[in-house]
């Protein structure tokens, strides 16, 4: 018997390796919305502080928000033929979908950019998408997801890259797991005592199906 019945996962920096992407546009986005520039070296540093601490480092005004991250799902259509998945991808959903467990997506980025990046075999494995999330408006979607899909919120696990989406996770009630792969670095992630803390792809795999 699984852990877990639905697995809803993040998709940028968890299923998406988007981080050498989002390096090439931030400062572009920048100049765009008037915020402050970024090096190489400042963006790894900032892997280290949680979301809100790097939205005031960069000087974002709140009420910029959402267009800003309209304009981010503009520039990913634009490019998504340069976004791959994270090795091991393919083959995690599709055993997880074998072994009955069902798979969600959350995300702020836009159903048909994941969908174009997932690739249509793959993507058909995904049960249920909740797109378009603004940065900390994830909990409202989880519970849309369990509603829609009828789980039990016990049952239920919530994967992501970043402090966020375990916050996110916890509020509405779910296990909270945390790749170490994404934005936000292993240690800040540990440091949130998540439930489950992945390394790989298997990790991922024996968490849900074990």
């Amino acid at each position: 018997m699984n852990r877990y019945d639905l697995a809803i996962f993040d998709f940028d920096g968890t299923l998406a390796d988007s981080a050498g992407w989002f390096r090439s546009v931030i400062n572009q986005v920048a100049l765009r919305y008037g915020f402050r520039q970024v090096t190489d070296e400042e963006l790894e540093a900032l892997r280290g502080q949680p979301s809100a601490a790097v939205i005031r480092s960069l000087g974002v005004p709140a009420w910029k928000m959402p267009f800003i991250a309209n304009h981010m799902r503009q520039l990913v259509a634009r490019d998504a033929h340069k976004i791959a998945l994270f090795e091991g991808v393919d083959a995690l959903l599709s055993s997880l979908a074998e072994c009955g467990v069902m798979l969600a997506i959350v995300t702020s980025n836009s159903e048909a950019n994941v969908r174009r990046i997932l690739g249509q075999e793959t993507a058909t494995r995904i049960a249920h998408y909740a797109c378009g999330a603004s940065l900390f408006g994830k909990a409202s979607k989880f519970r849309t997801v369990i509603k829609a899909t009828s789980a039990d919120p016990r049952r239920t696990i919530a994967i992501g890259d970043e402090v966020r989406d375990l916050e996110a996770a916890r509020k509405a009630g779910l296990a909270a797991g945390a790749v170490g792969w994404g934005y936000a670095t292993v240690d800040l992630l540990r440091a949130q005592r998540p439930d489950h803390l992945f390394l790989s792809m298997d990790d991922i795999r024996a968490a849900i199906t074990g």
